[in-house]
Formats: C-alpha cells, structure tokens, sequence
C-alpha cells in the first residue's frame, strides 16, 4: 500500500464529498494518510475529521503563512496539544520566504517553537521551506545543538545543500505532485539523489494534483501519480518503492499503528 504522508482535508475544498474522497484513495491502494494543522484554530476541526477513521492520523502545528497570528508561541503549547495518541507530528512549520504573508521576523521564532515542541515530545517535526533554503539549514543546524529532533522537509521544491542537510540530522525528506510538472527537472534531480530509506510520498493536496490531474482538486487518489515517477527516478519498481515509502512513513511516525 501507499501512505500519503500529507493531506489538508480540512476546510471547505472537502465538504461536500469527504467520504467519496476516502473512497477512491482506499481504491487507489492509498491505506493510511497524516491530516495536517495549519492554524491551532483548526485543531478541534481536524481531529472530528480524524476521528473514529483507522490508519488517519493528524498533526498540530502553525504554517509559515500563519505565524503573525501567533506571536509568542510557546513550545509548551504544542506540546499539550500533542498528547492525544492520534497526533503523530509537530507542524506544519517552517519558511516561506516566497509569498511572506507572514513578515519573516514573526516567522522564525514560531519555527523555533515547533522544533523544540518536537525535540520535548519525540515526535518528527514536518518542515515547509520555500524560497528560505539557507534560513532553514541554518536554524536546523543551531537547533540541533540543543538537542536532537528529526526533520521531515515536506514537499520539497529546494536544493540538494538543505535536503543533505536534514538526511545528515536523520531526516527524511517527502515528494509531492511537482515531480510530475514539466518544469521541475531540480526537483527530479534532487528526488534521484535522496536515499531509498529517507523518502516519502504525499500529495499535500488539495494543492498540486500531478500530471495528468495538475489544474484540478488534488486528492489522495493521485498519490500513485507520484509513486510512479518516484520509483522511475529511484530506478526500483512500484512494488519496491511502495514498500519502501510506508516502511520509511511507521519508523518516522512511531506513534502511527497501522489498524488491524
């Protein structure tokens, strides 16, 4: 089976036809998906959405976008939101240095907060970084010193120096759609270079729906869309490269069991 590593299934994208989108990646081979918070506001929202679902789990965290709305966050905070067994990661957090709908003064400090959310907890800490590649290895260098946490760089679009970086820390390192658009040959490249064993799959839709699909509501259904370029880059088979993306998925996500 595939596991999509990050989903936003919350908001009004899915409202209608949440349970058909269930279906039809349970028939695509899709067996397991991470929920993903982008805003504590929306926390309560996305564990109902998670609720009583096996092989769903969630995270909380504040995207790069939202971060001027929580000024002062405290790694304690996340912490105590992170106790329910459902919640498997920290974020999404990170970087964006592209849009900047948060200053990048407001964003750092609540990155910080995330990763020593994840360093107290043990849970992965799942990265956001566009058009900041050096901001992010740097602080994932100085956080490290204070202790260890491990790294998930999500949807990765940069280049090789921060991916090293994060698989250097024991990180791991996840591909979305983008591998498929005509465009993204650094991507590939990158997506060539990053070991078998620190890769994951996901389709962080509803954004990013791959080729043939680009254009339209992405959803876990595509996810093989990307497993099938994934294993053409890795130069393994479907089967291989399936098998290796969930392995990777249950040893970074250790609070994730698969229902029986």
């Amino acid at each position: 089976m595939l596991v999509d590593s990050h989903v936003n299934l919350h908001g009004e994208r899915y409202e209608e036809d949440l349970e058909e989108v269930f279906a039809r990646a349970e028939a695509a081979g899709v067996g397991a998906m991470l929920a993903i918070s982008d805003r504590l506001s929306l926390t309560e929202e996305i564990a109902d959405i998670v609720r009583g679902r096996p092989n769903l789990w969630r995270s909380v965290g504040v995207h790069p976008h939202h971060a001027k709305d929580y000024p002062g966050l405290a790694a304690e905070t996340l912490v105590e939101l992170a106790e329910p067994e459902e919640v498997v990661g920290i974020g999404e957090c990170g970087l964006d240095f592209h849009y900047e709908y948060s200053e990048r003064e407001m964003q750092e400090p609540v990155f910080r907060a995330h990763i020593a959310a994840a360093r107290k907890t043990g849970l992965p800490v799942i990265i956001h970084a566009r058009n900041a590649d050096d901001a992010v290895a740097a602080i994932l260098r100085e956080e490290a010193e204070e202790g260890a946490f491990t790294p998930l760089l999500h949807c990765y679009t940069g280049e090789w120096p921060l991916a090293e970086t994060a698989l250097s820390m024991g990180g791991y390192v996840a591909f979305s759609g983008i591998v498929t658009f005509n465009k993204a040959e650094a991507v590939r490249e990158v997506a060539r270079r990053v070991p078998l064993d620190r890769l994951l799959v996901e389709t962080d839709c509803p954004f990013l729906a791959p080729v043939p699909h680009r254009g339209r509501r992405n959803e876990p259904a595509y996810l093989p869309r990307v497993a099938d370029r994934l294993a053409e880059l890795q130069g393994v088979d479907r089967e291989t490269l399936d098998a290796a993306t969930t392995e990777n998925f249950f040893r970074l996500f250790r609070r994730a069991k698969l229902a029986s």
